[in-house]
Order: C-alpha cells, then sequence, then structure tokens
C-alpha cells in the first residue's frame, strides 16, 4: 500500500498529526453531521454510539490519527485494519458506500482546519483515504466471498425465524435461530457474531451485532442478548421477538476467535454479557479439544444478571476446567459464585498460566483496558492477547 503513496503525500499526511491530536474529534463528528444528511447512510450506523458519549467519533479520530501516525508503516496496523473489514463485512458496507464517507471526511477536514487545510493537504488526505480504502475493500470482498461459497454459507441478508427463546437472568435472554429455508448455516468460528438488520414499523432500520454463543452446528445458531437501559433494539428484541419472529441476518464475521489448530492453554476472561462469544468457545473446546487446559474466569454484579452459571459448571467439569466466578456485589441468596468483588489483577497472573496461554477477554471497555494493559505490563506477549468488545472501543484502541 505505501508503494501506491508518493513520499511527499506521506510526509504530508504525517505533518498533520499535530492537527489531528487537536482537532481530531471535531473533524469526526463534523464527518458524521455530514453522513447523517443522507438516511440511507445513516442507517449503517448504530446511532447510540452517536449520544452523549461521542463514542464513535472519538474511535474514529483515533482510528485516523494512528493511520497518519503509521502511514509510512503500515503493517503496524494489520490488526486494526482486519478488525475494521471485519465490522464492515458484519455490517454489509460495499464499495458504493466508500465514496459518501470520503466526500464527508475531506469536508470536515477543510471545515474545521479552515485556512490550514491547503490544497496540499487536502490532495493527500484524499489520496491517503482512497489508498486505505482499496485495501480495505479487497479484504472484504474476500470474507464476502468466502462467506458465500461457504458450506450453508450465503451472502447479504437471509432470513431467520426465532425458534425458541429462554431467559437467562433478570436482564439477559437467548434467541434460538433457524433459517427460514430449512438449509444448513455455515459453521461460525467459536467467538464470532451476527449482524442483524432490524426493520421496526414506523422506525429506521438498524443494524447490531451480537455474538454467538454457542458452538456451531451447522444448523441454527444462539445469540444472548442483554437488555441495555435505554436500549431500542434491546429492549425491541425482549418484547416483541417471540418464537415465530423473522430476523434478517448476515453471515457470521468477526476476527475474535478459537483457531482451530489451539493447542496451548486458553484463559477465557469475561466481565458482564461479554460471557456469550466465551461460551461458544468454552463448547467448542470441549467437543473438540477436551484436553486442552482451560480457565473459565467470569466476573458479574451479582446473581441476578449472571446467565448460563449451571451450563458454563457443567462444561468446565466436563473438560476438567478451572471456573473462577466473581460476584462484585452478591446477594445474601447467591450462592452460585466463588469470590465477592472484581477480579484481581494479582489473582488472574497468579492463578492462570500467564507463561504459555492464549488470553481471550470480552467485556466492557474498562474491563478490557484493566485486563490487556494489565497482561502486557505483566509480560505477555500481544499476539496472545485477544478481545472483543462491544461498541467503537475507543480508548482502549488508543491503549
Amino acid at each position: 500500500m505505501t508503494a501506491a503513496l508518493s513520499q511527499q503525500t506521506i510526509n504530508i499526511v504525517k505533518s498533520t498529526v499535530p492537527a489531528l491530536e487537536a482537532h481530531g474529534v471535531s473533524i469526526t463528528r463534523n464527518m458524521y453531521e455530514r453522513l447523517f444528511r443522507d438516511d440511507t447512510i445513516k442507517a449503517l450506523f448504530n446511532q447510540t454510539h452517536h449520544g452523549e458519549t461521542g463514542s464513535q467519533p472519538k474511535a474514529l479520530a483515533g482510528a485516523v490519527l494512528a493511520y497518519a501516525r503509521n502511514i509510512d508503516r503500515l503493517e503496524q496496523l494489520g490488526s486494526a485494519v482486519e478488525m475494521i473489514a471485519q465490522k464492515h463485512v458484519g455490517l454489509q458496507i460495499q464499495p458504493e458506500h466508500y465514496p459518501f464517507v470520503a466526500d464527508a471526511l475531506l469536508a470536515a477536514i477543510a471545515d474545521v482546519l479552515g485556512d490550514a487545510a491547503t490544497d496540499e493537504i487536502m490532495t493527500a488526505w484524499g489520496e491517503a483515504y482512497w489508498s486505505l480504502a482499496g485495501i480495505l475493500m479487497g479484504r472484504e470482498q474476500t470474507l464476502y466471498t468466502n462467506a458465500a461459497t461457504a458450506t450453508g454459507g450465503w451472502s447479504g441478508w437471509r432470513d431467520f425465524v426465532v425458534a425458541n427463546r429462554h431467559i437467562e437472568s433478570d436482564v439477559i435472554t437467548s434467541f434460538l435461530l433457524r433459517p427460514v429455508d430449512g438449509k444448513s448455516v455455515a459453521a461460525h468460528k467459536p467467538g464470532q457474531y451476527l449482524t442483524f438488520l432490524i426493520e421496526r414499523t414506523g422506525g429506521m432500520s438498524q443494524r447490531r451485532n451480537y455474538s454467538i454463543s454457542a458452538a456451531p452446528n451447522g444448523e441454527n445458531y444462539r445469540i444472548s442478548v442483554k437488555r441495555e437501559p435505554g436500549g431500542v433494539i434491546s429492549g425491541w428484541l425482549h418484547e416483541r421477538a417471540v418464537p415465530g419472529t423473522v430476523l434478517r441476518v448476515a453471515p457470521p464475521a468477526g476476527e475474535f476467535f478459537l483457531p482451530v489448530d489451539q493447542t496451548r492453554p486458553v484463559v477465557l476472561l469475561s466481565g458482564g454479557v461479554g460471557f456469550t462469544p466465551m461460551v461458544a468457545i468454552l463448547e467448542s473446546l470441549a467437543t473438540r479439544s477436551p484436553a486442552t487446559p482451560v480457565h473459565f474466569i467470569h466476573g458479574a454484579l451479582d446473581g441476578s444478571v449472571h446467565a448460563m452459571a449451571d451450563h458454563v459448571r457443567s462444561l468446565g467439569k466436563q473438560i476438567g476446567a478451572h471456573v473462577r466466578i466473581f460476584y462484585e456485589t452478591p446477594r445474601l441468596t447467591d450462592r452460585g459464585y466463588d469470590a465477592e468483588g472484581r477480579i484481581p489483577l494479582t489473582w488472574l497472573l497468579e492463578n492462570t498460566p500467564i507463561r504459555d496461554a492464549d488470553y481471550f477477554i470480552c467485556g466492557p471497555t474498562a474491563f478490557l483496558q484493566y485486563f490487556v494493559t494489565g497482561l502486557r505490563g505483566a509480560g505477555v506477549a500481544q499476539d496472545r492477547i485477544h478481545y472483543e468488545y462491544f461498541g467503537p472501543g475507543n480508548e482502549l484502541m488508543a491503549a
């Protein structure tokens, strides 16, 4: 990719780093305001990430800054590029969407930087954007092709019916999904997610990602959804997605998953609803690699929100996994936990094989920051720390 850019363009883009550090979030907010004037484009984005916290503009500002800093050594951004491509494929982003972003981003740069946005800078950033877009579109096309040609695979949106639903806790419900056409489904990689196109009467269609919470079986998928306070789509699913409801679903996607050839010990570390991909991984290990050493560590507020506790304990016993459950503030009636309080980093370092294990981590952003940073500080190699987050991730990406 760097060969496609002249040294002059690279130098100009890198020279804008101070301006991006100072005005990056203003630029991305301006960009999204422009994009959202088109309802078709607006529908591609999760609007909950554009509210008061502005997490998506912050995340994109961090990504743009990282790109500018590393434009002459893009190998540093390999994992980030893969993550973006996987998210785009889940959301069904197509090449025709890229010009909208280009126009909005360049216009936002010109608007926010004013006279400082010289013709040279605008030309360089135009070239830089389309160079990166070319890499992303190429990778996305490969992912689309793989999804469509896999056994049980498909392209675009496919209709699934809610075959069953099960209340897992006070805030989490699982939905068993079967394809309406009765055919097989693609075998997801344990840890991946599905993207849903929710079209509600009288409202704008919206897209959401939900981790698959079961091992692949070729017949159906299961998702386990937390009802978020004020969550438009999670609330709709809990209230309206009864058996017989048809949902439109994109093929499995995501760069967070258990490798097929996993041989090192596995530590599954989750907080809150972050347990969902971990259950899929644990189920898969129980069927295909029961000899792999496994630690399943989960933190929940208390027993009222703790989902699939008995299922995890049963699987753990089946394969000899070390299961440890922490309740931050247990109720007097709670019995299904091993320790009170949050999961201490010191406990994790003392009770898991940090020298040779792969760590799979999923939970809220603060949870991820704490453990990803802590494990790196303890000397765990970056390629042995794998994480999934629900949302843009902003500060985590910067860390």
